[in-house]
């Protein structure tokens, strides 16, 4: 089994679950009936820069609504699959769509649903709380949970591999 360091060089498309990952998971069941998500700061700035500095990253997830997309597209993300039961469906179309192949894929997940997606990339990775099947086929386990700044962690990683973490002067945020 590689090492994940060795594959960092090679990323150039990271592709995330939302709840879990991007979440920690929680939601906030409001009277209307509506469901309120919340989300770090730090891992969407973490993926503002990725975007602009010429990775692709893709969302895919079984969650959905207005504000998740919202939030997604506010960060420059282009590539959101939402309400997605197959995320190896979404992953196939997402690689085809971009001239991409596996072997330069980063995917960040959390639960059984990421389980057979994730054993299709080159870096399968998770935040610390993800489930025990999830950890066991990552060859990155991040000392942070999801929902508080694991994307930050990995997205920073491979961006400082690369020499592109120190690069943002210039940038008009």
């Amino acid at each position: 089994m590689k090492n994940f360091k060795e594959i960092l060089p090679h990323i150039n498309a990271l592709v995330l679950d939302v709840d879990g990952v991007l979440t920690d998971g929680s939601i906030l069941l409001m009277d209307d009936g509506s469901q309120v998500r919340t989300m770090n700061i730090k891992d969407g700035f973490a993926l503002q820069l990725a975007v602009k500095m010429g990775y692709h990253v893709c969302i895919i997830s079984g969650g959905k609504g207005d504000a998740l997309r919202k939030r997604l597209e506010y960060l420059g993300i282009h590539h959101i699959y939402l309400g997605r039961s197959n995320k190896t469906e979404a992953l196939d179309d997402f690689l085809k769509t971009n001239h991409l192949t596996p072997n330069t894929i980063l995917y960040m997940g959390d639960d059984l649903p990421d389980y057979h997606v994730m054993r299709k990339v080159a870096l399968p990775c998770c935040p610390a709380d993800a489930a025990h099947e999830i950890k066991e086929i990552s060859l990155y386990v991040s000392a942070l949970k999801g929902g508080h700044g694991c994307v930050r962690d990995i997205v920073e990683q491979v961006m400082r591999v690369q020499g592109k973490w120190a690069t943002t002067e210039g940038f008009t945020w």
